[in-house]
Formats: C-alpha cells, structure tokens, sequence
C-alpha cells in the first residue's frame, strides 16, 4: 500500500497539485481540525474537493479522527507542552480511538494525507502514517515535499529498529 502525506503551507497551489499529481494519489485524505480556515487559501475544504477532483480527478475526504483534539493542538501551540508529549498523547488518542479498526484501508490506500504543516517532522501526519504501517504493516510512506532534516532521519532510523 502507498500512502503520501503533505502541508499546503508554504506552498503555492502550482507546486501543491505537481507534487500530488507526480504521486499517483487518488484521493487526499484531509486529517486536520479545521479544514474550512480562510487563512488555508486554496486549501480550504470546498475550494481544495473542487480544484482536485475537477482539475485532477483526485477524489477529497475529510477524517476528523486522524485530527488531534482542539485541546491538544493548543496545548502543543501555545508552548504548554513538548513535541514529545504532544507525539505521545496523539499516539495515545489514536489507539484510543482505534483508528486501524476505524478507518477503511481502501480510503488510505494510494492516497495523501493532508494537514497544514509544510514538513511533516513536527506535524501529525507523519504520526498517523507511522501509526497505521505499525498496526497494518506493509505502507510506503511518502512524505512530499520533504526538506530532510536530521530529526527526522533520527526518528526514521529509531522508528526501523
């Protein structure tokens, strides 16, 4: 199975659809909060279904639960807690939700979550991705876009072992 992931921030909507485009996803799995900001440009939830089905004839869902709660987010945001604990309580949240048993393979297969985050080594869509390849095994992960960066080759090659 293949599963992309990718940030609309700081990215024009040009650079956003050849980076799908060129992945071969069929559909973006959009796990964020809030989907429907008008600080997310073209990527805000009708304008971002529309443009990818119309334009590509890439299908959009919305998965509020890969999204971390309103009070977890902010908790990471304003500073209250680290990036360690806010990993550790996602992953929590994700087992308590059983998001493996939840959330169809077929939606996930060949296809890109989405979230805000330009990079994904601070943002929850990696954790999802890693979180389901544990659970279901077998997943390609491809982050698009990706700036490497040692944090996360650290985390990868800790992740392996």
């Amino acid at each position: 199975m293949k599963l992309s992931t990718i940030g609309f921030t700081k990215k024009t909507a040009q650079r956003f659809f050849e980076l799908l485009k060129r992945s071969g996803a069929r559909r973006i799995v959009d796990v964020r909060l809030n989907n429907q900001s008008q600080l997310a440009g073209f990527a805000k939830r009708d304008d971002l279904a529309w443009i990818a089905w119309e334009l590509y004839g890439v299908e959009y869902v919305h998965l509020p639960d890969l999204a971390p709660t309103k009070e977890l987010l902010s908790t990471y945001r304003q500073g209250e807690i680290s990036w360690e604990d806010y990993e550790s309580q996602f992953l929590e949240l994700m087992r308590t939700r059983q998001i493996e048993a939840k959330v169809s393979k077929e939606i996930v297969s060949d296809g890109c979550l989405l979230c805000s985050e330009d990079q994904p080594h601070f943002c929850h869509r990696r954790l999802v991705a890693e979180y389901l390849n544990e659970k279901w095994g077998g997943i390609e992960i491809n982050h698009l876009g990706l700036k490497e960066s040692k944090s996360l080759r650290k985390r990868s090659v800790q992740h392996m072992s």
